[in-house]
């Protein structure tokens, strides 16, 4: 049985056999990464995600190849959706933090620059590799400018490929966000974006504009 391409993202492809039994096809690397480049600069728009913000990137890149998580990462897609994130990163000057496996208690990979502009950001001693971090964090690890591992982080934003479960990183409120692309290759694409906390009672206002009309109405 072949499955149907058509819900993905599009593209070229070439048949593959995961042996299983079960024919897939197998997403072009280059389509792989022009949706990913897609979908995060919508997530920075929705989210208006600016300079020094920090954006989380989860990855399973055995499901973009239509595998199941954890049990057939591959660089050559790693290399793409990193190359996509770095074309982002350059115009928008985020800071990407790549989610490593759970094997790694889902720590993330940075640029140790973070550190200094988030101070409360934990530095733990791990080299991620493919069987244990994942491939994306992996191939991050090894292509950041001075890259380490943090414990944990809350990011202003967070891009999930594959369904890697990237909440315990995201600041309080997350707002879940929809991508005009739904599929990487095979994997289903999740984002969100946060928001600072709604406090007060019934007379609490939340916009500029309601502030402005409440000036002349104090008691």
């Amino acid at each position: 049985m072949q499955t149907d391409g058509a819900a993905g993202s599009g593209g070229a492809y070439s048949a593959s056999e995961p042996g299983n039994g079960i024919t897939v096809q197998q997403p072009d690397p280059d389509r792989i990464g022009a949706d990913v480049e897609t979908v995060l600069r919508e997530l920075v728009e929705i989210g208006k995600v600016s300079r020094g913000q920090i954006v989380v990137i989860g990855t399973s890149t055995s499901e973009v190849m239509g595998r199941r998580i954890g049990t057939a990462g591959t660089e050559q897609v790693a290399e793409k959706i990193f190359q996509a994130v770095e074309a982002v990163r350059r115009d928008i000057g985020l800071y990407p933090a790549f989610q490593c496996c759970e094997h790694l208690n889902r720590a993330l990979v940075v640029e140790r620059a973070i550190l200094g502009k988030y101070p409360q950001l934990e530095e733990v001693s791990v080299i991620p590799v493919r069987k244990a971090g994942g491939s994306m964090a992996a191939y991050a690890y090894r292509h950041l400018t001075d890259a380490c591992v943090v414990e944990t982080i809350s990011a202003h934003a967070g891009l999930d490929i594959g369904d890697t479960l990237i909440g315990m990183h995201l600041r309080r409120v997350a707002v879940p966000a929809r991508p005009s692309i739904r599929s990487i290759g095979h994997a289903h694409v999740n984002m969100a974006y946060t928001r600072p906390k709604l406090i007060g009672g019934e007379r609490a206002v939340y916009s500029s504009e309601r502030a402005e009309a409440a000036r002349d109405s104090c008691d």
